[in-house]
């Protein structure tokens, strides 16, 4: 064997064995808590164990009235599959309003700040009822059925 040769089969043999430690260097990896305890990403996607389960009307709890009326809003990224924001609906206190989080712009979680949403990547505002007021969106967010039911709110997405 050359010389040459064997430095490229080397060579060739050192970038092979190095390349899952450089994909592994590459990919995403977040730390979240859950239960108290510190977990990669991959493990925090699981569903928690405290996920919403649907009643026979299809209707789920996200939070209490007592947790809507501290915070102004519940919201769950993975309410039954979906992106959820609960406001206080604007035209009767007692009552609430339930949507999707995601913009319809380039499908951002919007953030609740006071009394609008607001989309952190461009901007977009919608209504508490989820109309847009400033774009570049052009499409509402989408609604879903929600009630208080004693001290709970249940949300429909289904």
């Amino acid at each position: 064997m050359k010389r040459r040769d064997f430095f490229n089969f080397v060579g060739l043999g050192l970038i092979a064995t190095s390349l899952p430690v450089a994909i592994a260097a590459c990919s995403p990896t977040e730390t979240a808590e859950i239960d108290g305890a510190e977990t990669d990403s991959a493990d925090a996607t699981a569903a928690p164990a405290t996920e919403a389960a649907a009643r026979d009307d299809g209707f789920a709890e996200i939070g209490t009235v007592a947790e809507l009326d501290e915070a102004g809003f519940l919201a769950n990224e993975s309410f039954m599959g979906e992106k959820v924001v609960v406001v206080r609906d604007p035209a009767n206190a007692t009552a609430v309003v339930a949507m999707s989080s995601v913009c319809t712009h380039q499908g951002c979680v919007v953030d609740w700040q006071g009394a609008e949403f607001v989309c952190p990547c461009h901007q977009s505002k919608f209504s508490a009822e989820g109309a847009v007021l400033k774009g570049p969106a052009t499409e509402p967010l989408a609604k879903y059925e929600a009630m208080v039911e004693g001290d709970v709110v249940l949300v429909k997405v289904a």
